[in-house]
């Protein structure tokens, strides 16, 4: 059994089309909580962290990147709820809105972790790399930008906020299913060190030995491994309720695959799920699968 704190972070700041900030609200009303209860394990619902609203968010912009100001200071609450439900013995689960709050929930893990001396390792499952910075980004988005925040670069504040140092090690970070990447993020993944599995090698491997290759990069002398998973690693066809889709994501049984194969090492010590948007999903079957995927990493089984 594993007690689990889900926390909702509706944040919508990070992107350009609107609806993202409704995906915790989403997520929960496929019954994820009697669900997650059903396969035995022990669920508590702390509700969701307080986001400004958008319009009273453009007033303090800053920093070359929009809302960059108050998508940092929302990340430091996000962090702390993080870091506290890990010292009460709770696995965090964490639903979004879009990925920019992954910059707290992340940075909040390895703030714990570090205390105890060790490093956390991360997945992150997502068409697009969020390795941009306010100074490559083209559109000025942030939830393009938390990975590269996370690893010490960009913005001092957003970049720092599990302290001095960098959240994370290039050389424990794995990206999965990436297939929309631009070209300051090819630079950096070259430049950075870090390991890219991208839809081909998905396609040229097959998602076991890609997955294989994941959990040995995050879980290779770390304390365990955070999953930050954004639903748009999928294809479209299947999960429509995503802002940013791309074509020729991930099946459905490859991502339960992946989820299935992170719940089989035992490691899995944190889970983002984020870019949920009802408003462009089709009877809210988007959500419906990320509650499924949700389950599947958290230990439900075919047999």
């Amino acid at each position: 059994m594993t007690k689990i704190r889900i926390i909702g972070v509706p944040m919508d700041l990070g992107a350009s089309r609107r609806g993202v900030d409704m995906g915790p609200f989403a997520v929960r009303y496929t019954d994820l909580r009697e669900r997650l209860a059903r396969l035995g394990h022990s669920v508590e619902d702390a509700g969701n962290i307080a986001v400004p609203l958008r319009e009273d968010a453009e007033r303090g912009a800053q920093r070359g990147a929009h809302f960059l100001g108050a998508i940092a200071d929302v990340s430091k609450l996000v962090a702390n709820e993080t870091e506290t439900a890990l010292r009460s013995g709770r696995f965090p689960l964490l639903l979004g809105g879009d990925h920019s709050f992954a910059g707290g929930s992340i940075a909040g893990a390895a703030r714990f972790h570090a205390a105890a001396g060790a490093r956390i390792g991360v997945i992150w499952l997502d068409a697009h790399g969020d390795i941009n910075t306010p100074g490559t980004s083209n559109s000025g988005n942030v939830h393009g930008m938390p990975l590269a925040h996370l690893l010490g670069h960009g913005d001092r504040e957003f970049a720092h906020i599990a302290g001095p140092a960098a959240a994370l090690a290039a050389a424990n970070v794995a990206l999965v299913g990436v297939r929309d990447l631009d070209a300051p993020e090819r630079e950096h993944v070259k430049s950075w060190g870090l390991r890219a599995l991208t839809m081909r090698d998905i396609d040229e491997r097959g998602v076991r030995s890609v997955m294989q290759e994941a959990i040995e990069v995050s879980g290779s002398d770390t304390a365990g491994i955070w999953l930050s998973f954004d639903v748009d690693c999928l294809s479209p066809d299947d999960a429509p309720g995503v802002g940013t889709a791309v074509p020729g994501g991930m099946t459905i049984r490859e991502a339960h695959l992946a989820m299935e194969m992170l719940a089989d090492t035992g490691r899995l010590i944190g889970m983002d799920v984020v870019e949920v948007n009802p408003v462009l999903d089709e009877r809210n079957r988007t959500a419906e699968l990320a509650t499924e995927l949700i389950l599947s990493a958290l230990g439900k089984r075919i047999l």
